[in-house]
């Protein structure tokens, strides 16, 4: 008879590995099941916010010093306008995603994860899923598997992209680190993230909501960042990804539950993709812990809403340059309220904790002339 475990993960990738090693540290018997074989790259951000590190370290996953670099803050660079804000007592890492994945890998062989690669899902039924080896059952499923998520439409939860799609592409440089903070350069329409992510190497993301077009064409965009990586060494062949937003009916379903981009994805514009992830992960393991999936239902809603609430203000901003300009003005001339704005995302409170002397001054700024 084949075994029936407590925890059966699809997707092995960051958040669904997180949950099964917390889960597996709590006692409980998973398998992982990814079509892929590690270490696993993805387009992506690569930056971790301080709480995302906390979580992994809670799971006794350290930053791997040949992949990684701390960055203790954000720039915002929009032409000739410059805004930096400070964690206020922690720091985030900008992580290799390839070194991220091995890392967790390695920590779910370590805690006895039984880890299957190669594996191809097929289906999804009540009380197991289908495997390419054959049936695998378990008493609760998740769906971990990104953000064009099988399982998700296996369920009747999709929902497709949301509205305004965007997409982002991610290319790596060998360059001297001239900044320990995250740098978000504007442009009209789009982004670009620089990320150190390890000894003399940074990620460059970029997002944008326009026809589709090269890297290259979209860095050009950038003068300043253009100009600052004319001479670095490109390392890795280009990633896309996108629309970067989807959308989930609901993240559980009898004793299945969805984690991760798989249980929609939020734009990628404030970069907390995967420190997100750890968080769900986190609550989704407690739940599983009392037998009962509809706590961590009510724990996502309440994630998402914090994370969806901060994305839409600054996806309002970046949509109308002429107030996306203004913002990085005001954070630009309140670096101590930029600062004040990072403690409220990475302490994951509420924006009315900002103060409403602190808002009053935001809104003032904003509306100047």
């Amino acid at each position: 008879m084949p075994p029936i475990y407590d925890l059966v993960v699809v997707g092995g990738g960051p958040a669904g590995l997180a949950a099964a090693i917390e889960a597996q540290m709590a006692g409980l018997n998973v398998v992982v099941l990814d079509r892929s074989q590690p270490p696993i790259d993805r387009a992506c951000g690569e930056g971790i916010m301080p709480d995302g590190i906390a979580r992994l370290r809670s799971l006794g996953v350290e930053p791997p010093p040949e992949g990684s670099s701390p960055f203790r803050g954000i720039r915002y660079i929009d032409g000739d306008t410059v805004a930096k804000g400070l964690f206020p007592s922690s720091t985030g890492y900008g992580i290799r995603r390839t070194h991220l994945h091995q890392a967790l890998v390695d920590r779910a062989e370590a805690v006895g994860v039984e880890l299957r690669w190669d594996t191809e899902v097929t289906g999804l039924h009540a009380d197991h899923v289908q495997a390419s080896e054959g049936p695998v059952k378990g008493r609760f499923l998740i769906g971990s598997d990104g953000r064009h998520s099988k399982v998700r439409k296996w369920a009747g939860l999709d929902r497709g992209p949301g509205p305004g799609a965007r997409f982002g592409i991610r290319r790596h440089f060998t360059i001297e680190h001239w900044t320990d903070l995250v740098e978000v350069y504007w442009a009209d329409g789009c982004e670009a993230y620089v990320t150190p992510v390890g000894p003399d190497t940074v990620g460059v993301a970029i997002l944008w909501h326009k026809q589709a077009t090269s890297f290259d064409q979209l860095l050009a965009l950038f003068p300043r960042l253009s100009d600052r990586l004319q001479d670095a060494t490109v390392t890795t062949n280009d990633r896309g990804a996108g629309p970067l937003e989807q959308r989930s009916r609901a993240v559980i379903r009898d004793n299945l539950a969805l984690l991760g981009d798989a249980s929609g994805s939020l734009d990628a514009i404030t970069g907390e993709g995967l420190t997100l992830s750890f968080h769900q992960a986190h609550a989704l393991v407690e739940a599983i812990k009392t037998g009962n999936l509809r706590s961590y239902a009510g724990a996502h809603r309440k994630l998402r809403r914090e994370a969806r609430l901060v994305t839409g203000l600054v996806l309002f901003a970046e949509a109308r340059p002429w107030l996306r300009r203004r913002m990085v003005r005001t954070l630009a001339a309140e670096p101590a309220l930029f600062s004040r704005f990072l403690e409220v995302l990475v302490d994951k409170l509420p924006l009315g904790s900002l103060g409403a002397g602190n808002i009053f001054r935001l809104a003032r700024h904003l509306v100047a002339p």
